[in-house]
């Protein structure tokens, strides 16, 4: 795998926060995966249903249906706070994920389930994009044989190629509109906005080169009309490749290097190379923590014995880094309450001013906020003494008030004030 770039971190996030500026502004957003049949799409989604975090002991985790699953969110931060309170109630964060059934070339053109499954994608709110970099003799390849590059091609291909479709009818919709406002013959050319224009050619100058259009630099008015297009390739996506469990071990594949490549001439992205057959091994063994801790530890030996030493081949589970980076690719966030009775994680969107995470918790907090008693999660850890309450933390100066302009922080720790009489106008 080529090595990273010293700012790939700061990278991820400067694209996350791109490609979600075309999402809808919400708090219970969800990822899907797209990608060609026997991938691992379903094994993946049934690995991330039953993911079991030590935070979520006594929380409701439930499969929506047969191909939507909630999954808590691995936090460290609400682990903590969960240990430090001990309440009978933990709420953690989730974040839902769509299993979405395979795409085949021609999808566009409704091959396949073709529109259905078009319809599904356009119900998520990002993209996890998994292609296959395995071989194996019983797990047939829908093109007969394995090359990641083809099939990135062919699913980027056809979101595209749908998108290119979308952008037509938008056209002859706007211009329809300009006619009928302007009393213009449906023979004649209506003029189009300059704004409109620019950020068709944009579009369009994108998804010709089979590139993502979330991927593209527009300016602030033109998101704001793009957003109401519809197009596919304004979700975020974040790129995952299946090896085999060899070479997940030993971090290493022939593809890694050319997916790289691809996806950076492409727009660029975030890839997770991850392994379902060492996963589903891994999973396996749950009941047993003893036999999970041997079996990475085997795993382990087995990269040193290949002369692969250092904490970047210390073998673990990809799936808790899954879950975030989706959360991330979509810009949630969390914040959290804390009591003796409840310790509860919060999901936002970034830059959430504090009214509107009250309004998360209940409406009339929102309504009839006046202010929000703050602490960050670090200054609590630092000063709490061990103690569940906020006491040494107010003496050491870091409990503070926040009004109505607050841009609530990941890790925030809160209470929220509320006129009760006024929210109940």
């Amino acid at each position: 795998m080529p090595p990273k770039k010293k700012n790939a971190k700061n990278d991820e996030d400067l694209g996350a926060m791109r490609a979600a500026r075309f999402g809808r502004v919400k708090n219970n957003l969800s990822m899907g995966f797209v990608g060609l049949p026997n991938v691992g799409k379903s094994t993946l989604t049934n690995l991330l249903a039953g993911a079991s975090h030590a935070e979520a002991a006594n929380y409701p985790f439930c499969t929506i249906d047969p191909n939507v699953v909630q999954c808590v969110v691995p936090d460290q931060k609400f682990t903590y706070l969960a240990k430090t309170y001990k309440p009978p109630s933990v709420v953690p964060a989730i974040l839902k994920v769509v299993d979405i059934a395979g795409l085949i070339r021609g999808a566009s053109e409704g091959a396949g389930l073709g529109n259905a499954f078009l319809s599904h994608i356009a119900a998520v709110d990002g993209i996890f994009h998994l292609v296959r970099a395995f071989e194996s003799d019983e797990i047939v390849h829908v093109d007969d044989s394995v090359d990641p590059i083809r099939d990135l091609e062919t699913i980027q291909g056809e979101l595209c190629l749908k998108d290119i479709d979308t952008l037509g009818k938008v056209l002859e919709n706007e211009k329809n509109r300009i006619r009928k406002e302007k009393g213009i013959a449906r023979s004649a050319e209506p003029p189009l906005t300059e704004l409109f224009q620019n950020a068709y050619d944009k579009c369009e100058e994108l998804l010709k080169s089979n590139t993502p259009v979330q991927t593209g630099e527009f300016n602030s008015a033109e998101v704001e009309m793009i957003k109401d297009w519809g197009l596919i390739t304004t979700k975020p996506q974040v790129y995952v490749v299946n090896l085999s469990k060899k070479n997940f071990i030993r971090k290493g594949s022939k593809w890694l290097g050319k997916i790289q490549e691809w996806v950076q001439s492409h727009g660029g992205g975030q890839i997770i190379p991850m392994s379902c057959e060492f996963e589903q091994e891994l999973f396996d063994l749950k009941d047993d923590p003893a036999a999970q801790q041997a079996y990475l530890d085997e795993c382990t030996k087995e990269a040193q014995d290949m002369g692969l030493k250092g904490p970047q081949f210390v073998v673990k589970s990809v799936i808790p880094r899954l879950i975030r980076s989706g959360r991330t690719a979509l810009c949630l966030q969390s914040f959290y309450t804390a009591g003796p009775k409840e310790v509860r994680a919060w999901t936002i969107q970034q830059g959430t001013l504090a009214p509107q995470a009250a309004g998360v918790i209940h409406t009339d907090f929102e309504k009839g906020f006046i202010k929000a008693e703050v602490a960050n999660f670090d200054d609590f850890k630092a000063h709490h003494e061990g103690a569940a309450s906020m006491a040494k933390v107010k003496e050491a100066g870091k409990y503070r008030q926040e009004g109505k302009t607050y841009a609530m922080q990941e890790g925030d720790i809160v209470v929220f004030m509320h006129n009760t009489s006024k929210s109940k106008k």
